[in-house]
């Protein structure tokens, strides 16, 4: 297992521990954890100035390097996700339901750890605490795969984690970082059975196809965001480009940005020339043929090409978004549904009926009215930090907190009982 038995051995044995803690002492061991970011600051920062010279010079293109940084805001916002946490409910222990049977057996379901937890991302060093703090708080061990591009960051930021852990009456064996760089430790992930109880990818759509297709242990899937907003006739159109402009261009790299926009053809005459204004000299704009039509004379510093059919399937990740014209809602719904990677999809418009119909039909874990899709997020939903935004079905959905870390655990009390 490309010498990561013994690490999976000793996050079992910490997660043992683990699970009997109570909330006052993870709470504790995660506030020491804070002190020791924050004391850390200066050794984050060279670590992740280093990781970014590295991938600037390999040619990651600027929208990724920003999911890479970790300036002083970045570093704020983690320790706040932290803090957040930390104020939560713990969500181990609660007795969700409880019953008597007929023979006088009394049944309650709990909520118990999920267990040792292993997350495969990319770039995003944030996500390195976000995991943590969340696995930490719900009793699970976690076992940290970053990439390559934010190596030294990452291995800054769990020293920093150990410490805070030590210092503050934790478990440090319940945080592990696999950082030797070498494809062969994902292999032995996906492999552990009995090892790692859940796996969750968070990446590219390479990264989780190789992960869902190859893993021999549970997977939450998160899926890529080809997301889309529509564009209805009774949409207020000063607002639709407002949300446009911010789905696409405030966060470009993250997976809840805009990838395609879907225009009603009654609005696409009066919409489009106001959006491509709006977004000349920001974004690529590559249109069919309507959409084209409707734009009308291009402004100046606009950049406009043909859309190909690449372009539906594609989640740019960059400065660049897809415009189709649709004649009809139900167009717009089937083209989501069929392009769309069950993420995030918006409507915009002032028609009940049609948002609810959207809302009904539309295929996502996060369907928006009149809102852009930036917002789905953990830390947005009030969850301090998320392990990823899952898009499958089954356990959780959306962004994931502290919940899609645990799972039940019927008890039954009796006196005696035996079952004739």
């Amino acid at each position: 297992m490309y010498g990561l038995e013994p690490v999976f051995d000793a996050l079992k044995t910490a997660q043992a521990r683990l699970a009997l803690e109570n909330r006052h002492a993870k709470d504790a061991a995660l506030k020491a954890v804070m002190s020791a970011i924050d004391a850390s600051r200066s050794a984050i920062r060279k670590a992740n100035e280093a990781d970014i010279a590295k991938a600037r010079k390999e040619g990651m293109k600027e929208a990724l390097i920003d999911r890479l940084s970790l300036d002083k805001p970045g570093i704020d916002a983690i320790l706040e996700g932290i803090a957040t946490v930390i104020r939560q409910e713990d969500p181990i222990g609660r007795v969700t339901a409880g019953w008597t049977l007929p023979n006088g057996l009394l049944v309650e379901r709990r909520t118990v750890p999920l267990g040792v937890a292993a997350i495969i991302y990319e770039s995003r060093p944030n996500v390195t605490v976000d995991a943590f703090s969340l696995a930490y708080k719900a009793g699970c061990a976690i076992l940290l795969r970053g990439s390559s591009s934010a190596l030294e960051s990452n291995r800054v930021l769990v020293r920093a984690i150990q410490q805070g852990l030590e210092t503050g009456g934790g478990i440090p064996e319940a945080v592990a970082l696999a950082d030797s760089g070498n494809r062969d430790e994902v292999d032995a992930i996906l492999g552990a059975r009995g090892k790692i109880d859940l796996v969750i990818p968070r990446g590219g759509k390479e990264l989780i196809r190789r992960v869902v297709s190859q893993a021999r242990i549970p997977v939450i899937e998160t899926g890529a965001g080809n997301c889309h907003i529509y564009v209805e006739p009774s949409a207020d159109l000063s607002k639709a480009v407002d949300i446009i402009e911010n789905a696409k261009t405030q966060k470009p790299g993250a997976c809840n940005a805009a990838e395609t926009l879907l225009v009603h053809r009654d609005a696409a005459g009066s919409l489009l020339p106001l959006l491509a204004r709006r977004l000349a000299g920001k974004v690529e704009l590559r249109c069919d043929e309507p959409s084209k039509a409707a734009l009308g004379t291009p402004p100046p510093g606009l950049v406009l090409k043909d859309a190909t059919q690449e372009d539906w399937e594609t989640e740019f990740l960059d400065y660049i978004l897809a415009i189709k014209t649709v004649d009809t809602l139900e167009e717009a719904i089937d083209w989501i549904n069929r392009y769309g990677t069950k993420h995030s999809e918006a409507i915009l418009t002032n028609d009940l009926r049609a948002a609810e119909t959207f809302n009904r039909r539309v295929d996502a874990a996060c369907v928006y009215t009149n809102a852009s899709t930036r917002f789905t997020d953990g830390g947005v939903f009030g969850f301090g930090a998320e392990l990823g935004i899952s898009t499958q079905k089954f356990h959780a959905r959306g962004p994931m907190g502290l919940e899609a870390l645990t799972t039940i655990q019927y008890r039954i009390a009796g006196s005696g009982h035996i079952r004739l």
